[in-house]
């Protein structure tokens, strides 16, 4: 039998490298925690600063299309929307699906490092989207006070001019230069200035005021000759519907004449849709009712399905007028957030949601008039607003029209307790502004607006024992 002779082998030199060290997870004895509503509020003022506020007291567990329950298994219909962010409703399945499928490929590598598809192919949709027949770009970035900066920063650039020219009532961000142009002091600016300078205001046309289009026009005119030098202003930003202002539109006439007062001082015209954009009035963006193209757009909220993504879209040449680098973000145009804003707009597209916007505009018209007139006929002052981008405003009668902002409040209130999430907004907080999603079905609006009015005749009612 052969015998088998194995020769030593001389030992290796080379140190093998050493293994990492297994991370041993750390096991802790799961404890219940409760989830109440009273107890999360009670963590919630120990944690977080009394300068963030939240309209309702209750705190979310779960959410579907229009519906959301609390941690306490509560249901409530939404016509908040996440303050105008829902036009596809909550968890909207093409989001989700979109959204989870780029977390599979990756989350973030920063454009301004390593750009991606996702980001060009937003871009390239947005510029489509958005009013005009010239060549457009667009710059994303996160948040609507983000892009509203940005915005202003590039007509800076572009006209290399400073002055900026706001509105009353408008809004556009808590940021410090958004707070200059933002025309509202409470809740925002209280206590926190000087602002920016080279920030002016003009009147907005509003008929409870008394002030015409001719007023507001003549207001701007003023203002050129007594403080805003034309040559010296790079932009007039302006919401075509009044967001925390109070869902007051842009009279069309009024839109028209400030195109043209742009085109004869050589002045750059910005509409901030960041609350009215992407179908939320019946058109991609409010500015179109008017048939005027701005020159630089803003927007957020909607856009994107619930996901956190803003941006600026503009003419191509004064988008570029910035060099390389001066524009941009660590987060800006998250990955996840642009496929999100992706399957948002597909939506919007596909499941016809202009459409159903309008006709929801028209249904919240009808019944709130015919509410106002059987619980309160002297109390409803206005219903206003395009699509389904609507307002009820409250006073306490038709003389004076004295806002009735405690009414609102009451309303609000009563509301909550029935299962329906509604926003005040205006100068005055007297008006409630509706933003449920444009997916919501018809049974669950007229469920809403059920609520709506059952709140209304408790408000009265409480009001009246009182």
């Amino acid at each position: 039998m052969a015998t088998t002779v194995k020769t030593p082998q001389p030992k290796s030199t080379v140190k093998k490298p050493r293994k990492a060290p297994r991370r041993k997870m750390k096991v802790v004895a799961s404890t219940p925690v409760e989830q109440s509503n009273a107890a999360l509020l009670a963590r919630r003022e120990a944690a977080v600063p009394h300068g963030v506020a939240s309209a309702a007291p209750v705190f979310a567990d779960r959410a579907e299309n229009a519906e959301l329950w609390d941690v306490e298994g509560k249901r409530y219909i939404d016509f908040a929307g996440g303050i105008a962010v829902l036009n596809t409703g909550h968890r909207h399945p093409g989001v989700i699906a979109a959204a989870k499928a780029q977390e599979d490929r990756f989350t973030h590598t920063s454009f301004q490092v390593v750009p991606y598809e996702p980001y060009v192919a937003l871009a390239e949709k947005l510029n489509a989207l958005a009013p005009g027949d010239h060549d457009k770009k667009s710059l994303l970035v996160t948040t609507g006070a983000e892009a509203v900066e940005n915005a202003i920063k590039i007509a800076r650039g572009a006209t290399g001019r400073t002055g900026v020219i706001a509105f009353t009532g408008g809004y556009h961000g808590r940021t410090l230069l958004t707070l200059g142009m933002t025309g509202k002091i409470n809740p925002y600016k209280k206590d926190v200035g000087p602002f920016p300078a080279d920030i002016f205001r003009a009147p907005f046309p509003s008929a409870r005021d008394g002030i015409t289009v001719q007023d507001a026009l003549t207001g701007l005119q003023n203002l050129f000759l007594t403080d805003a030098q034309p040559d010296r202003v790079a932009a007039i930003i302006i919401e075509p519907v009044l967001g925390e202002g109070g869902y007051m539109p842009v009279p069309t006439e009024m839109m028209q004449a400030l195109r043209a007062i742009c085109d004869e001082h050589g002045i750059l015209l910005i509409a901030d849709e960041v609350q009215a954009g992407f179908g939320r009035t019946g058109t991609w963006f409010a500015v179109e009712h008017s048939g005027v193209v701005p020159d630089l757009i803003t927007v957020a909220k909607s856009m994107a399905g619930g996901y956190p993504l803003a941006g600026v879209i503009g003419r191509a040449e004064i988008m570029d007028a910035l060099p390389p680098g001066a524009l941009g973000g660590t987060y800006g145009g998250n990955p996840v957030a642009c496929a999100a804003a992706l399957a948002a707009i597909d939506a919007i597209e596909t499941e016809g949601l202009l459409a159903r916007s309008t006709e929801l505009g028209a249904r919240f018209r009808a019944q709130f008039a015919e509410i106002g007139a059987r619980v309160s006929p002297y109390r409803m002052w206005d219903i206003r607003g395009l699509g389904a981008m609507l307002a009820v405003e409250f006073v306490t009668d038709f003389e004076t029209a004295t806002p009735d902002t405690a009414l609102v409040k009451s309303i609000c209130a009563h509301a909550l307790k029935r299962g329906l999430i509604l926003l005040s907004c205006g100068m005055h907080g007297n008006a409630l502004r509706i933003m449920v999603p444009l997916t919501a079905s018809d049974e669950i609006v007229a469920e809403g607006m059920a609520i709506f009015e059952a709140a209304l005749a408790d408000a009265v009612a409480e009001r009246a024992a009182a």
